[in-house]
């Protein structure tokens, strides 16, 4: 502190002010919003199994989005885990332009990496084909590990919806 003194009075001021200003905390919110969707007025949105469950029954009726264990207690790489399954998702939407009706599931095993989703079939199965190998191919490239799709197909969208809220 005494460096700081000498160096600009009133730094060392304010950063003692702000040493003695202690931990702040604020009121718990009773109604919990975060990860809910808002009810329409014409009840006309629709919801897929995974959406419809609020966030407090991960675990129990739904499950995580991403399966992994670089989150573990002294882990090697859990923001480079996290930053790789936003890139994986963005790939694979962007690729699979409006082709996806569900979430991206990533699962990491050992050094390979499957990625679930569901498709429409609108889509010759040449092109779909094509894709597969596609996304496979350049996301091993940039992940250096096998890459695995596992898609299933749907004839429409609809076919994915669970309920109208």
């Amino acid at each position: 502190m005494n460096f700081l003194k000498k160096l600009v009075p009133q730094v060392a001021t304010e950063v003692q002010q702000l040493s003695r200003s202690g931990f702040h905390t604020s009121s718990v919110c009773c109604r919990v919003q975060s990860g809910r969707y808002r009810i329409t007025t014409k009840r006309n949105r629709p919801l897929t199994y995974e959406m419809a469950n609020p966030p407090h029954f991960i675990g129990h009726r739904k499950s995580w989005n991403s399966w992994n264990t670089s989150t573990i207690k002294d882990a090697l790489r859990p923001s480079q885990t996290a930053i790789e399954d936003v890139f994986i998702r963005k790939f694979v939407t962007g690729t699979w332009h409006a082709l996806v009706c569900s979430e991206i599931i990533i699962k990491r095993q050992h050094n390979t990496i499957r990625i679930a989703a569901l498709i429409r079939q609108a889509i010759t199965p040449r092109k779909m084909y094509f894709l597969i190998g596609y996304t496979e191919e350049l996301l091993s490239y940039w992940m250096q590990c096998p890459v695995t799709l596992e898609l299933q197909t749907v004839g429409d969208k609809k076919d994915v919806v669970f309920k109208y809220i």
